[in-house]
């Protein structure tokens, strides 16, 4: 295994940075996620990594290794990296037990040390059954495990995955995740992990690098993300959390819809405006006006509709600010009514300026 380390690293396309001046250092047998939507870099930073793409600035190093830099970049096959497409890349004239040790025989191992190979990669990604059968007759899952299976085998020092679970259904995407960090804790390659899917990245990452316009807006653990969010931007797409502007009265409090609501995270600066993040199942929503009083607002009820498990709320504030709140089912307050918010403090991240 070796350590991956990005250092600047830059790819134009004419004006547009599509990876924009991204620093990151992926530790040995971390499995690092580069989150974001659409357009934010992630797929052109993994295809640097992979060899595919040529930077336009910046270097990567793999372990003592320069691979890429403006210089010279080393081609995908002198890497010792294995890569996962969306697509599978399954060869459908091979069987699964082909198709898993092609690289092997690329390699030109010999038949014993190949079939053992074989029998340990088939066990652990449970395929066993389906060695014979060819990539039409499996499953989407079934074909997930193969590819895993085929980049495992060759023993890479880095593993790429781009998006490898979009082409299956929720709850095989759910199965998935967990099974592509079982293998993961089992051989600790050090793994870049491309998805626009939050929960794929929280449940799998060790490290999770939110990224928007070609940056990391945010690297941290799932935890650190979720509980701390440092910007707008990843408050936002990490959990859909409320956005509440206000203006600053001092180091820890601000003034919003006509409350002092003390806050946490970044230190206020007294006069400016400021932006904090608070989660909908983090607001307390009450028809009465609680006994203390402290990082309490007014509000009505614009919307409220019922969602088995829990009733979701969007509510106005004095100042015509929508949040939306989420309470247990039973607490049922009628459209128009009145109503008191308490946002804890702990729960009020206050964002980087």
């Amino acid at each position: 295994m070796a350590s991956v380390e990005l250092r600047g690293l830059t790819k134009r396309y004419g004006a547009v940075a599509a990876v924009d001046n991204v620093s990151l250092k992926i530790d040995h047998g971390q499995l690092v996620c580069l989150l974001g939507p659409s357009g934010c870099g992630k797929t052109t930073t993994l295809r640097l990594i992979a060899g595919f793409l040529e930077p336009s600035d910046g270097e990567i190093h793999v372990g003592d290794r320069v691979v890429s830099s403006k210089a010279r970049t080393l081609p995908p096959e002198a890497r010792k990296m294995s890569m996962i497409f969306q697509s599978y890349a399954l060869w459908p004239h091979m069987t699964v037990a082909d198709n898993v040790t092609y690289g092997l025989k690329l390699r030109k191992l010999d038949r014993d040390t190949t079939a053992k190979k074989l029998a340990a990669i088939m066990a652990t990604t449970k395929l066993e059954a389906l060695a014979e059968r060819y990539p039409g007759e499996l499953s989407g899952g079934q074909q997930q495990r193969v590819a895993l299976a085929r980049a495992l085998i060759v023993e890479p020092e880095t593993l790429l995955l781009d998006e490898p679970l979009s082409n299956l259904d929720a709850n095989l995407r759910e199965e998935m995740r967990f099974e592509i960090r079982r293998l993961h804790d089992e051989y600790r390659y050090t793994t870049v992990y491309v998805t626009h899917d939050q929960s794929e990245a929280m449940t799998t990452a060790d490290l999770i690098a939110v990224m928007n316009g070609g940056r990391i807006d945010q690297l941290g653990t799932p935890e650190d993300i979720y509980d701390r969010p440092q910007s707008e931007f990843v408050a936002r797409f990490i959990g859909a959390a409320n956005i509440i502007k206000g203006r600053a009265r001092d180091a820890d409090h601000m003034d919003f819809a006509g409350a002092t609501l003390r806050v946490s995270g970044a230190t206020l600066a007294g006069g400016e405006t400021v932006a904090i993040a608070i989660r909908q199942h983090d607001i307390e929503l009450s028809a009465q006006a609680p006994p203390d009083a402290g990082n309490t607002i007014k509000a009505t009820v614009t919307r409220q509709v019922f969602l088995g498990a829990t009733r979701d709320y969007l509510v106005a504030a004095a100042d015509g600010t929508s949040l939306r709140v989420v309470t247990a089912p039973t607490n049922l307050v009628a459209e128009g009514s009145e109503v008191w918010l308490t946002l804890p403090a702990e729960r009020c991240r206050a964002l980087a300026r």
